[in-house]
């Protein structure tokens, strides 16, 4: 069977596309790959990513502007040194939420990812997206992307992915494309790619265990939004919030404010009147408000999928927010972060504004590491993998 990278002891290098705060980013580095470019236009989460990556590459442009040779040069990479091309094209034109507009130009950036993939040639490739992709008013859309590739990569079969089934706390599913080059990687499958049986569930209260409760509505500042933590009950999903931190990868003063102090950033509060505190607090678990149309959260199940709102180009609308299970409020930027996966040590972004729309445009780094040790494991030899 073959075998790649056996002739090396360097770390696969990847280069993330659509980068945003760093979802797919850091379950890849917690997997085994190094990092070696992140492609963000966004500058708010360019600069999330730059604080919890520091030794990546960073390129604020647009990838449809972008040739494979300038985006290895900029990678510091030669022609067959990259091993993999990941990525999450922007999905609001898809996404059954929105309008599923087949013009909308972001629909070509799907295009611009397989286009990248056909010019760079890595080992393998990961693009995601929202299950509304699928529909067959894309499949144009789609084909046109496949046909770069398809003459040498195997393309594995769309891959449905909720991330409550790979130990994640929230019921987000999307969509994994992944191809490989079979004269180098070995044979992969869809099936590969499914949840293993024994996944431990992690349902809302376990998942915001010794995050504070009380949350004073003033706490509106980056600095205000420092707050200690406390202890979580021993379990594989304890472990990727509390440690497990790759080499070289997180802010260090936030790391060291973390181990050494228990504080943790992103506890910022949002100011309710006293009518919708009352409201709010007299909504059962799992039940809807019906002036906001935020939901309250339900301890013993699994958070809904976190929306992002709107970028500036689209109005700046914020997206409804969960209302915490225990008191009569939204959820923090911090309490969003636990709920999609985000280790502690992660920092977040200044603003609760941008921390909530980085944390809903992103991956979950759990059911990235997943998906990417899949990959690590069956094909590369040598590599240094987290505990």
């Amino acid at each position: 069977m073959k075998q790649v990278y056996k002739q090396s002891n360097r770390m696969p290098k990847v280069i993330d596309l659509f980068a945003g705060a760093g979802g797919l980013s850091l379950g890849a580095a917690r997997a085994g790959f190094d990092i070696a470019a992140a492609v963000e236009i966004d500058e708010y989460a360019l600069e999330t990513h730059g604080k919890n990556f520091p030794r990546t590459r960073h390129l604020d442009c647009d990838v449809s502007k972008l040739t494979g040779e300038s985006l290895l040069d900029a990678a510091g990479l030669k022609s067959g040194e990259l091993d993999g091309l990941i990525g999450g094209p922007p999905c609001q034109g898809f996404s059954f939420m929105g309008k599923r507009n087949i013009e909308d130009d972001r629909n070509d950036l799907f295009f611009h990812f397989f286009r990248l993939v056909s010019e760079i040639s890595p080992a393998f490739f990961l693009a995601e997206n929202v299950p509304g992709i699928l529909s067959p008013k894309y499949d144009p859309i789609r084909e046109k992307a496949f046909a770069l590739v398809r003459d040498k990569y195997r393309l594995l079969e769309p891959i449905e992915v909720k991330a409550n089934e790979y130990g994640a706390p929230t019921t987000r599913t999307r969509i994994f494309f992944i191809g490989f080059d079979p004269k180098r990687i070995n044979e992969l499958s869809a099936d590969m790619f499914r949840p293993r049986s024994g996944i431990e569930a992690v349902p809302v209260m376990p998942a915001l265990e010794g995050l504070p409760v009380e949350i004073d509505p003033n706490w509106l500042s980056e600095a205000s939004g420092w707050r200690k933590t406390g202890s979580m009950a021993e379990s594989a999903f304890s472990r990727s919030i509390a440690d497990r931190i790759p080499d070289g990868i997180g802010d260090p003063l936030s790391i060291d404010r973390y181990m050494s102090a228990n504080e943790v950033s992103g506890c910022m509060g949002t100011k309710h009147s006293a009518e919708i505190i009352a409201r709010y607090d007299a909504l059962a678990y799992g039940e809807q408000d019906k002036i906001s149309k935020a939901v309250r959260l339900h301890p013993a199940r699994f958070c809904p999928t976190l929306r992002a709102g709107t970028g500036r180009d689209k109005g700046s609308y914020q997206a409804v927010r969960p209302i915490h299970h225990i008191a009569p409020r939204v959820i923090t930027p911090r309490e969003a972060a636990r709920l999609q996966g985000f280790p502690d040590w992660f920092v977040l972004h200044r603003t609760k504004w941008h921390s909530f729309r980085q944390i809903g445009n992103s991956v979950s780094p759990i059911v990235s590491e997943y998906l990417m040790s899949i990959i690590l494991n069956n094909n590369l030899t040598n590599v240094k993998k987290l505990p």
